[in-house]
């Protein structure tokens, strides 16, 4: 589809609708904290929201597609991935959601690397989620790996409008394939619109260097989204949620998305990037590569509904029974999946990020 097109689609979209888990000890980190001891216990009235996104790694159905390259999570494959394995990782996933949640889980959940609808209904059918409500917003990207973006939202305190994914083309390399670009629009808490992309730019796999150009390209396309709807209304609520695998110092996202770090400054039409403030230390991240913190997870908003937030309210979730430690380079690491090969039946290389809207 042309890029113009869904452009202007999306503005016409714009115009017409403007109108309990128990507690899990920690094992073997040398700690012993329950879960639910990490975040505001705080219970959210009617007009609150937690958002939260999480890239939950390799949350792959064990059945064989045969349009993706999903062999190496099969029965068969090098890890061995079995349904056993699939359900207790939906369950560790549910354990992070309800922890971050505090006394309710997250109204509204970002996530990305699942294959598809399946596991995500398991997610939230198949583990204590399912006293919550939880509906799925889910479409098949042309990603390679089959790996996609998804947005799990409680019916309670979020309206969904319209939907749709925005694929990705590059220009300088069209055979290439990445993951759609979320959208979904709709009523936060029964009182305002919100606008929410959701997000998983391409990996550094390859080189850093080598594949800057692609995630400037995907940043670039969600800044016209965001200022296609901007332009039709300047009070638009823009949520961008994602693993953008770059930092908030990167010139994709400080220079091309335009996502600032100083909330004070902010013109009409700038967007800002709620990690000033927070996991910008060597010491903190929401990744670790050796023995540095990197924070690629983020919460972007645009200036009107930094009005629903404070500046500087966004968290990394990290708990200690999200994490072990790092025998190699020493400190802690997440708690992942597999240990190379191994499986060690942790949660994922990230550390989700969340905040709190008030509306």
């Amino acid at each position: 589809m042309d890029m113009g097109y869904m452009y202007l689609r999306l503005c016409a979209f714009a115009v017409l609708m403007a109108v309990s888990a128990k507690a899990q000890e920690t094992k073997g980190l040398g700690e012993n904290k329950t879960v639910f001891l990490q975040t505001n216990g705080n219970k959210r009235d009617a007009a609150e929201m937690r958002v939260m996104f999480y890239n939950v790694e390799n949350l792959f159905n064990p059945t064989e597609d045969s349009i993706t390259s999903d062999e190496e999570y099969q029965p068969g494959g090098m890890r061995g991935w079995t349904y056993n394995r699939l359900k207790r990782k939906q369950i560790n996933i549910a354990k992070v959601v309800l922890a971050v949640g505090g006394w309710d889980p997250p109204e509204l959940i970002g996530v990305c690397e699942v294959e598809d609808y399946s596991v995500l209904y398991g997610l939230t059918n198949d583990t204590p989620l399912k006293n919550f409500g939880y509906k799925i917003i889910h479409r098949n990207s042309p990603d390679p790996r089959g790996i996609d973006v998804a947005l799990l939202y409680r019916p309670d305190k979020f309206k969904v409008l319209f939907s749709y994914p925005f694929s990705i083309r590059f220009p300088f390399d069209t055979a290439a394939r990445t993951r759609d670009i979320l959208f979904v629009k709709g009523i936060a808490c029964k009182r305002d619109t919100l606008n929410i992309f959701v997000n998983h730019w391409p990996s550094k796999f390859g080189g850093a260097t080598v594949t800057i150009p692609k995630r400037k390209y995907v940043a670039s396309v969600l800044r016209k989204l965001s200022d296609s709807l901007l332009t039709v209304n300047p009070n638009a609520n823009i949520l961008i949620i994602g693993d953008l695998n770059d930092s908030p110092y990167d010139e994709s996202v400080s220079k091309v998305l335009r996502a600032k770090m100083d909330s004070t400054n902010l013109a009409p039409d700038d967007l800002y990037n709620m990690l000033a403030g927070a996991g910008l230390s060597w010491k903190k991240g929401t990744i670790k590569f050796r023995e540095e913190w990197e924070t690629i997870d983020h919460i972007i908003i645009s200036r009107p509904l930094l009005s629903y937030t404070t500046p500087h309210g966004m968290q990394i979730f990290d708990a200690p029974f999200l994490l072990q430690d790092d025998e190699v380079w020493f400190g802690k690491k997440p708690f992942r999946t597999y240990y190379g090969a191994k499986y060690i039946g942790g949660f994922s290389d990230h550390l989700p990020v969340y905040s709190d809207f008030s509306f």
